[in-house]
């Protein structure tokens, strides 16, 4: 069951990611998606590829709040975080 929640919330993170540019969402929503991928990418103690996709989501997420990210760093880390959670829903 938590599975599929971290897996629900790697898919809204993944998209917000990918469109991050457009969208322009608030700090705060960026802030607590930040805080919560660092805190998953912690569960893992950064042992596997997918902790680190975490932990660099986490980062970028928080480093957006400060300076503008580009586009293709957004878009791969969300194509990855979306591709994480399908996976954690077979």
């Amino acid at each position: 069951m938590l599975v599929k929640v971290f897996g629900g919330f790697d898919i809204v993170a993944g998209l917000i990611l990918i469109f991050l540019n457009t969208l322009n969402p608030t700090r705060t929503i960026l802030l607590v998606l930040g805080i919560i991928l660092l805190i998953k990418s912690s569960i893992g103690f950064l042992k596997d590829f997918a902790s680190w996709v975490d932990f660099l989501a986490g980062i970028v997420f928080l480093m957006s709040i400060i300076i503008n990210i580009p586009i293709f760093i957004g878009i791969i880390l969300g194509i990855l975080l979306i591709q994480k959670g399908v996976f954690s829903f077979l």
